[in-house]
């Protein structure tokens, strides 16, 4: 079986426009990239045990300006073919409740979805009846997920964070909805950058699709553009702490028969690694490009929601 997928794998980098992943590889694949009891049988945590002491202090050598940019899209309002359920924001008090001068207000947050930026947890995914580490989708109910929750990475990310960018690689200023991005992709932009992805990072992968919205509006995503399922064994041999981009980083369609959402799976389920959905890559991109320097600090919390499968997020880049 392990001959099989490596040869579907060399084909699949060799000809972008090979037939679909058959699932029997897919399987293959979520063992050989498993993570299961590399951290002890009952951990929760998954790559992001890679976020140490110790990588956060060399993190913070990083950064040399202390300049910051936000990485979270502004909250969106407004329903549109993207944004199935946008924010509820409403004013409990204001200047219109005569003697007020105190003002409230009420925030309603779906997370999930393509909208919003947000911070998925492992128990938000399960493949075949299980979860990460062999936990059960069972242990999650109409009152939240026992285990593998947001409340996992409650004391926060401080790691290097790495940019790649792929239309800047490719010349464009986005990328077409459906292009996948390959392991070939990723090898050129570190070819291109200099820079070599390593244990405990933090990846930001831009497609672009922020630039293509602000150009062309909202639209339907079932074509999307994003990681092909072969690129996650790329990202396991670096052995990165949290994946993250500007959509939900499967490439639409997936390319995988009978998977709707191959890197979604294989980093949640078999790596355990959380993923930061619906970044803006947008102005990390110009300030990146204006240095020529792709790695800064990233720092990031969920809100500390009991039982929760995600947080609404704010990643900020430090230079």
């Amino acid at each position: 079986m392990k001959t099989l997928l490596l040869l579907f794998l060399t084909v699949v980098i060799a000809l972008p426009q090979s037939p679909n992943m058959p699932v029997a590889a897919f399987d293959a694949m979520m063992k050989e990239l498993s993570n299961w009891g590399r951290w002890g049988k009952g951990d929760e945590r998954g790559t992001l045990n890679l976020i140490t002491p110790a990588s956060r202090l060399a993190a913070a050598k990083l950064i040399r300006e202390g300049f910051a940019v936000s990485l979270s899209r502004e909250a969106d309002k407004e329903k549109s073919v993207d944004n199935s359920r946008p924010y509820i924001h409403q004013m409990l008090t204001s200047s219109e409740k005569p003697g007020a001068e105190i003002f409230t207000d009420s925030l309603t947050i779906a997370p999930h979805g393509i909208a919003h930026t947000h911070m998925d947890a492992m128990c938000h995914f399960s493949y075949q009846g299980k979860q990460y580490n062999g936990f059960s989708p069972a242990d999650v109910t109409a009152t939240g997920a026992k285990h593998l929750n947001i409340e996992i990475a409650r004391d926060g990310i401080f790691a290097r964070g790495i940019l790649v960018d792929i239309p800047l690689l490719k010349g464009v200023p986005y990328l077409e909805p459906g292009t996948p991005i390959y392991p070939a992709d990723l090898d050129s932009w570190e070819k291109k950058t200099g820079l070599k992805i390593k244990q405990g990072d933090v990846v930001i992968v831009r497609t672009g699709r922020w630039a293509r919205r602000a150009e062309i509006g909202a639209w339907n995503l079932a074509e999307r553009a994003g990681l092909h399922a072969t690129s996650m064994r790329w990202l396991h041999q670096r052995d990165i702490a949290i994946l993250g981009g500007d959509a939900s980083q499967d490439v639409q369609p997936s390319r995988v028969d009978g998977v709707q959402q191959p890197v979604h799976t294989l980093a949640l389920v078999a790596m355990g690694t959380p993923i930061f959905d619906n970044v803006n890559t947008e102005q990390i991109a110009v300030e990146c490009a204006k240095r020529k320097r792709w790695d800064f600090v990233i720092s990031a919390a969920p809100l500390t929601v009991p039982d929760a499968t995600g947080s609404a997020l704010n990643p900020i880049a430090i230079f």
